[in-house]
């Protein structure tokens, strides 16, 4: 049974930075992809940042590039997502999912595996 453990999430004045971490266990990894998704009160779940865990190919959202950087440890099982130059926009439920393709790397309903999410709230 595929499980995925989100940790690392708190709270943060902007500007500042957090390291999310996903450890999976179950999953064999493979050529799919692993991303991040967050999802604010009120708001759809959007696709962040994903890795396409085959050849480490990387996407990202435009909303994050340039300050998001996600990365693998396969020898851990275990997603990173490290955020800098937080803003208070980026507050929401972070979520990581398994099994994604790389075409339609942000679109939720492709990934078949999900965490239970950790929080990320940026204040002003």
């Amino acid at each position: 049974q595929v499980q995925l453990v989100e940790s690392g999430g708190g709270s943060v004045q902007a500007g500042g930075s957090l390291r999310l971490s996903c450890v999976a266990s179950g999953y064999t990894y493979s050529s799919y992809c692993m991303g991040w998704f967050r999802q604010a009160p009120g708001k759809e779940r959007e696709g962040v940042a994903a890795i396409y865990t085959g050849g480490g190919t990387t996407y990202y959202s435009d909303s994050v590039k340039g300050r998001f950087t996600i990365s693998q440890d396969k020898a851990k099982n275990t997603l990173y997502l490290q955020m800098n130059s937080l803003k208070p926009e980026d507050t929401a439920m972070y979520y990581c999912a398994a099994g994604g393709s790389w075409i339609a790397w942000a679109r939720s309903n492709e990934y078949t595996y999900w965490g239970q999410g950790t929080q990320v709230t940026v204040s002003s």
